[in-house]
């Protein structure tokens, strides 16, 4: 009651200070504002995106799949993390990486690590571990291989799947918006973010965006805080355009429920709000990062663009770990993980685009190269007490413990030296073919990839591997537009993906080794349908690669290629308007994900659905009522395929008001994600051992907004 109270004192106190009307204010002036304001705040799903080397390409013109989440869900979800966001797409699920706060992602039955996530078109630049929604203006969704797109993801994943971020920048229309907040149980917070375009042709623009939120979620004793601050200026002077984006972020999590490591059995679910963790717990990160954009037309058809970005990242954490041993009474053994890091990174590409006839035939011809170097710091120490043998805990009644002693030290703690070099370089080139008045787009190309990784002994920062590969990677694709508003497509594509590195184990015989690249290919046919404002698209598709996995036993057990991986499937998503006012983003994927032809691939549920409703009502003006429902299918938790987690499906309601206040549009939003509180097992997904991640419980998110 409290909180509640808390929270409704603080969006009346919003609305108050900005509730007087001015004298030459009349109704219909009230009216209009509120329908703008309700507008400009539908959730919707851009078609189309930032498509790498392409540049912006609308859906019908692209042989692969592409969408955008734009700031209006956002701002009216009000998520913690990318993967908040990420949640609304039925082809992605969201699990965490060993034992920290790292949400990673599956697309296609494989992992998307933090470390791949793009900004602005280029890789190594975005916030490791956990990603704050706010700084972006869009988070864009390619599905399928994408190494020709985007190059060689430095961190080795990306295959099933990419994901960019676009910061925001000023938009042609001047805005200041302030947004109080409330998350869970007492995580409150607030923002700003301010757009100005100025200049005789308002060439200059400037955006400055900002949000701090702090306090307990909705989980027992998990603690959030986070810092966020953008800030971008860029130039559109006809044929030149730049722009410089710059971002800070800090987020810390204290007493983080962790991943529940099985032996043999699926445990019963803990109650939906149970924390298991251990109070000294905790995940700190701070990034600054940005970008800068150049763009120039040497013609109508013709342009050169370079971007460049750099990031510089800490983290420090004591993570916790939990394996469950007692299926009856969840008795348990615990241990605790130390890991100081640090990150440099920088990244460069430019290319030239040019679009141009010959005789009957367009082609629009990209070319050009990238490079992305990455420096990683840390060092390690395994808290697991005398003789590694953890300490006694329990997943139903988790007794608070000091800390274990130190086990095992790799590295420096105080000041970790560089353990891992990589150097990604490509070139590329294309050319999209147009026939028949660009009713049939045939595109070409060819990616030289090359990848060279240094990794460094934990004992002494000695250089102890060393490696370069490089391999030509094609891509091939195809759209026919057969009627209006339908385009048919298809694509093969090959990539050379970086080695994953060995997890931090002392059971393992090569601990943070990085083993060799591997290649990869993906055939995708599909179709993709527009009519008046809905949009809907189908995806059948295949990828293999070489699988990974523990191999050998005793002294010998390693972290290595096992066998091949096989997936296959169907992915349909449907989004837009179907009336005036009632908007849907709705689809499903079916997944068959198989290593060494015929186990199951661990973590990868066969059917998820999403479906997404929102509806302005037409007898309540500036009311709108939001529905999600989110299903996944059952999920093998081991390799032997012996243990499965439960299919489960959660349901989310919510509702918007827009008022007018003075001259100004408040936005009232409040909603419960989960909102029968089911208790479940969420993921089995882990690239190591078997472990299960509980899904949240029941999360009450409410904020206030007004614009001016």
């Amino acid at each position: 009651m409290m909180i509640q109270t808390r929270y409704i004192l603080t969006a009346s106190v919003l609305a108050a200070a900005v509730s007087t009307p001015t004298s030459a204010q009349t109704v219909e002036d009230d009216v209009i504002i509120v329908v703008t304001a309700q507008r400009d705040n539908a959730t919707q799903v851009i078609n189309g995106g930032e498509a790498g080397v392409f540049g912006p390409m609308p859906a019908e013109d692209l042989p692969f799949q592409l969408r955008s989440f734009d700031e209006t869900l956002i701002y009216n979800q009000q998520p913690l993390t990318l993967g908040d966001v990420l949640d609304n797409d039925p082809t992605v699920r969201t699990t965490y990486g060993f034992g920290n706060a790292a949400e990673q992602f599956v697309i296609r039955g494989f992992a998307l690590f933090s470390d791949d996530i793009g900004v602005n078109g280029l890789y190594g630049i975005a916030p490791r571990q956990l990603v704050a929604p706010e700084l972006f203006d869009r988070v864009e969704v390619l599905n399928g291989a994408n190494a020709f797109i985007n190059g060689a993801a430095p961190g080795g994943s990306a295959l099933g799947g990419s994901v960019n971020l676009a910061l925001k920048r000023a938009g042609r229309r001047d805005f200041t918006r302030a947004t109080v907040g409330f998350v869970g149980d007492a995580n409150f917070g607030g923002s700003f973010d301010v757009s100005r375009r100025f200049g005789m042709n308002n060439e200059w623009g400037v955006r400055i965006n900002a949000a701090y939120r702090d306090g307990e979620v909705a989980i027992d004793r998990e603690n959030r805080r986070t810092k966020v601050l953008g800030a971008a200026i860029d130039y559109d002077g006809g044929a030149l355009r730049a722009a410089l984006d710059l971002a800070y972020q800090e987020v810390r999590v204290d007493g983080l429920r962790p991943k529940v490591t099985i032996a043999g059995f699926i445990p019963q679910v803990p109650d939906s709000e149970a924390n298991y963790a251990q109070d000294y717990t905790f995940t700190e990160l701070r990034d600054i990062f940005g970008t800068f954009n150049l763009e120039y037309d040497l013609s109508d058809n013709a342009m050169l663009y370079a971007r460049g970005g750099a990031r510089d990242g800490r983290e420090d954490g004591i993570y916790g770990a939990i394996t469950v041993l007692d299926e009856a009474t969840g008795a348990a053994n615990g241990t605790a993980l130390f890991v100081p890091r640090t990150d440099n990174n920088e990244a460069l590409e430019a290319g030239l685009r040019s679009r141009f006839a010959v005789g009957p035939t367009s082609h629009e011809v990209n070319l050009g190269g990238n490079i992305n170097w990455q420096l990683n710091r840390n060092a390690y120490d395994f808290l697991y007490g005398p003789g590694f043998a953890g300490f006694a805990t329990n997943l139903y009644d988790t007794p608070q413990l000091p800390l274990p002693s130190s086990s095992l030290v790799g590295g420096d703690l105080n000041d970790p030296f560089p353990i891992a070099k990589n150097r990604l370089s490509s070139l590329f080139v294309s050319d999209t073919i147009g026939l028949f008045a660009d009713k049939v787009l045939l595109t070409g190309g060819v990616r030289y990839q090359e990848i060279r990784v240094e990794g460094f002994s934990y004992a002494d920062g000695a250089r102890d591997t060393v490696y370069i590969e490089n391999r030509w990677t094609p891509v091939v694709g195809v759209v026919v537009k057969p009627a209006e508003g339908l385009s048919l497509y298809g694509n093969y594509i090959e990539a050379l993906q970086q080695g994953p590195v060995a997890p931090i184990d002392p059971s393992l015989s090569n601990t943070g080794e990085v083993l060799a690249p591997r290649v990869s290919e993906q055939f995708e046919i599909g179709a993709k349908y527009a009519i008046g404002r809905m949009f809907a698209s189908l995806a059948l598709f295949q990828i293999e690669r070489p699988g990974e996995g523990v191999i050998g036993a005793n002294a010998d057990r390693r972290f290595g290629y096992v066998g091949n991986q096989r997936h296959r499937g169907v992915e349909a998503n449907v989004n837009g308007e179907i009336v005036p006012g009632l908007r849907i983003i709705t689809g499903i994927a079916v997944t068959d994900a198989e290593l060494n032809g015929g186990l199951n691939v661990v973590g990868v549920p066969d059917f998820t659905f999403n479906g997404n409703v929102e509806w302005d009502l037409p007898f309540a003006a500036g009311f709108t009522l939001t529905g999600r429902i989110t299903h996944t299918g059952e999920q093998f938790a081991d390799n032997a395929n012996t243990l499965k987690i439960d299919d489960w499906t959660t349901i989310d309601l919510g509702a918007r008001y827009v008022f007018v206040a003075g001259e100004a549009p408040v936005t009232l939003r409040l909603t419960a994600d989960n909102v029968f509180d089911n208790a479940f097992w969420a993921s089995s997904f882990d690239s190591f051992a078997p472990a299960l991640l509980q899904g949240a419980p029941r999360t009450v998110r409410a904020s206030a907004s007004v614009s001016f």
